[in-house]
């Protein structure tokens, strides 16, 4: 079940959640005073459970899919029913509903929508071109939006740091595209490798990777982020390699290096955040 879940990139959310409460969105704000918030608390364990639902439905329509791409976990994933995959599912989102409510009506109208986005992407618009990959890059940086709203701060950096996170998490969903061409060509999904081919996905991907220097140049030039400066510098330098590699490959197994790529960059700029003000994150922890 933990890796139906896949609770790893579960794990990841809830530290750049917090990160993000206590760094940029109530940096304001005690160390205190964001840890103990009993309402940032269930906001974020509503986040994660309803996460963990999501990939359990995904897990649930995509099983035939999964056998041909990821057949070692899908043997895995099997180990547990469809019927108990069900359970959990409905489940968890019940406990998404009980948690939001704790903070607020407008929570629960909030998280069960986003239940209903990822059904409703899981069933219907991933199979669609285009559609499902920004669909699923916005439903992947939602989570962030439930606590943006409960601080309601809105400078625009936030802003600029969320185009960021979308455009690398919109080229992680192509590649994974590209990655799982064969399944999701026996299974007729629409995606756009199999409509418009694998040059066309390139040249997406290519732009996608060029119009993160707007956020990065932004960034680094414009807001006052620290150190974090190196995690793009480091990023721009990342996504120039992606650039060279991607245009050579042709295989699995190429597709596969690049997704770990962009796996990085997003796990490394969650932990990047720390370096927004080294002594703040040190005064904060004596």
């Amino acid at each position: 079940m933990f890796s139906v879940v896949r609770g790893y990139n579960i794990l990841i959310i809830v530290i750049a959640q917090y990160l993000c409460s206590i760094y940029i969105l109530a940096h304001n704000k005690s160390l205190r005073e964001v840890i103990f918030d009993l309402n940032l608390l269930m906001l974020v364990l509503a986040s994660s459970v309803t996460i963990a639902g999501g990939y359990i439905i995904n897990n649930f329509y995509d099983s035939e899919k999964d056998l041909i791409n990821r057949p070692q976990k899908s043997m895995l994933d099997r180990l547990v029913s469809q019927n108990t995959k069900l359970v959990f599912y409905f489940l968890l989102n019940f406990l998404a509903a009980i948690m939001a409510s704790y903070v607020s009506f407008r929570a629960v109208v909030f998280f069960s929508l986003y239940i209903f986005g990822i059904w409703f992407y899981s069933h219907k618009l991933k199979k669609l071109p285009i559609v499902g990959n920004l669909t699923s890059a916005t439903l992947a940086i939602t989570p962030f939006f439930a606590v943006f709203i409960y601080y309601k701060n809105f400078e625009i950096v936030i802003f600029v740091h969320a185009m960021f996170l979308f455009l690398i998490i919109a080229m992680r969903e192509l590649i994974k595209d590209l990655e799982n061409i064969k399944g999701d060509l026996v299974l007729n999904y629409k995606t756009v490798p199999i409509v418009y081919g694998e040059r066309t996905s390139k040249i997406i991907l290519t732009i996608l990777a060029i119009l993160t220097l707007i956020p990065v140049y932004l960034l680094i030039f414009n807001f006052q982020i620290g150190k974090m400066n190196y995690f793009f510098y480091l990023s721009v330098i990342l996504l120039f390699i992606f650039l060279l590699l991607l245009w050579k490959s042709n295989s699995k197994s190429h597709y596969l290096i690049l997704h770990n790529i962009l796996k990085f960059i997003i796990v490394a700029g969650v932990f990047s955040i720390l370096l927004i003000d080294v002594d703040l994150v040190l005064k904060r922890i004596m």
